[in-house]
């Protein structure tokens, strides 16, 4: 069988406002398959049909062995990904706070491996198919029977004015808009996202400015997408790429691979 990447969309309002896009990742006749995926604001949750866990981003197929369930939370941090022996996967990409509608008493602020975040029949159900209409229906009434609303008006008024400026709206200025002190918030960033203030904004800058190159103008040079985005220069997009990425901008660019229609944009080394 041949491998397959897929990306797809909830097709229920309330699930949608949490859930940014699920995938599909199958590689029946993988032998090692390593990749490295950047930072983002979104987290997800990686249900992998027969594998163990052998450390942070490696997975390894064993024959019969339960399924594999993977939270990971937002990360400044490049991962990197081995995926030994073959693969039968299928991911929820969240939101910011998307998770929280939907589980709750875990701390998000790092990987959670192992927790029964589907049950097995669940499992099943999802692991016998690779048909994307059907997965859909599944995974978002699995996610609908567990919704149950987490609202922190300041945190969600606050998500609204970064995305509204792009990530580039100071701290002080976001404290004064959220009627709060730039500690507190940061206290609640820290708490709920498991970063900082700034470093969010810096994450969604990245992630805003790739969405740009990737989907709306393949053409623009990095000079103008930096004015674009309000970077003092190019050189400063060059620095802020590197910090993310250990690339510049054109050499990430360069390496990269766009998988399935939304931006799971990764480097793959095997």
């Amino acid at each position: 069988m041949n491998p397959v990447f897929k990306t797809f969309k909830s097709e229920n309002p309330l699930v949608s406002k949490y859930v940014n896009y699920y995938y599909l990742d199958s590689k029946p006749n993988n032998i090692e398959t390593e990749f490295e995926c950047f930072p983002h604001y979104n987290t997800t949750i990686s249900l992998y049909k027969e594998n163990i866990s052998a450390g942070k981003g490696e997975v390894i197929f064993q024959k019969n062995a339960k399924p594999l369930q993977i939270f990971t939370p937002i990360r400044e941090d490049i991962l990197k990904v081995k995926q030994v022996g073959s693969v039968h996967r299928i991911v929820i990409v969240f939101k910011p706070l998307g998770i929280q509608q939907f589980y709750k008493n875990l701390d998000f602020n790092d990987f959670i491996r192992n927790y029964p975040f589907f049950s097995n029949i669940e499992l099943l159900n999802l692991f016998i198919t690779t048909d994307t209409k059907v997965l859909t229906q599944l995974l978002d009434n699995y996610l609908l029977e567990r919704h149950t609303t987490f609202k922190i008006d300041r945190l969600e008024k606050s998500l609204f004015l970064i995305y509204t400026n792009t990530g580039t709206l100071p701290i002080q200025k976001l404290a004064a808009e959220t009627d709060t002190s730039r500690r507190h918030l940061n206290r609640l960033f820290k708490t709920h996202f498991g970063v900082s203030v700034k470093k969010f904004n810096e994450i969604v800058l990245f992630r805003k400015t790739l969405e740009k190159k990737l989907f709306e103008n393949t053409e623009l040079s990095f000079t103008n997408l930096a004015y674009d985005f309000n970077y003092a220069d190019q050189s400063h997009l060059n620095k802020a790429f590197k910090n993310f990425t250990a690339n510049s901008p054109k050499n990430f660019l360069k390496k990269g691979t766009l998988l399935g229609n939304e931006d799971t944009f990764w480097h793959l080394k095997k």
